[in-house]
């Protein structure tokens, strides 16, 4: 198993450099045959979003397409997957930052129903109360 960096699922979402695209595109091609199994992690899946919005200026309904392509990838192990999946539905349906959406549904596996922040995003969460710290 080898562990992918954020860099390679880049070239291959945006084919912005087409020799290492299609390097990329053959590695993915081998874990789909189950010839080589694959594992990335949350913070990888973070920074892939962080860069498709603030480099390539996409758009989130697009951003959220080509994660759930990554998180349905057979043979890629991530393990938060069922978790990354519920924060792209929060980070689309609010228009919240990923990483408030990633706190948010981690609050809520954790039972967790406060946060102190200054963030307005939480304040559009049902299961959150947000304040101030006093």
């Amino acid at each position: 198993m080898r562990f992918i960096d954020t860099n390679i699922f880049l070239r291959l979402l945006t084919g912005d450099h087409p020799r290492k695209a299609e390097a990329c595109l053959k590695m993915f091609r081998r874990a789909l045959e189950k010839q080589e199994p694959l594992f990335t992690s949350d913070l990888v899946i973070a920074e892939i979003i962080w860069v498709l919005e603030g480099f390539y200026h996409l758009k989130k309904e697009e951003i959220v397409d080509k994660v759930e392509k990554i998180l349905n990838t057979p043979n890629l192990h991530c393990q938060n997957k069922k978790l990354l999946q519920e924060c792209l539905i929060l980070y689309l349906e609010k228009d919240i930052d990923f990483i408030d959406a990633y706190n948010a549904v981690l609050m809520k596996k954790n039972k967790i129903e406060a946060i102190y922040t200054y963030d307005k995003d939480f304040r559009s969460i049902s299961w959150i109360t947000s304040g101030e710290p006093a």
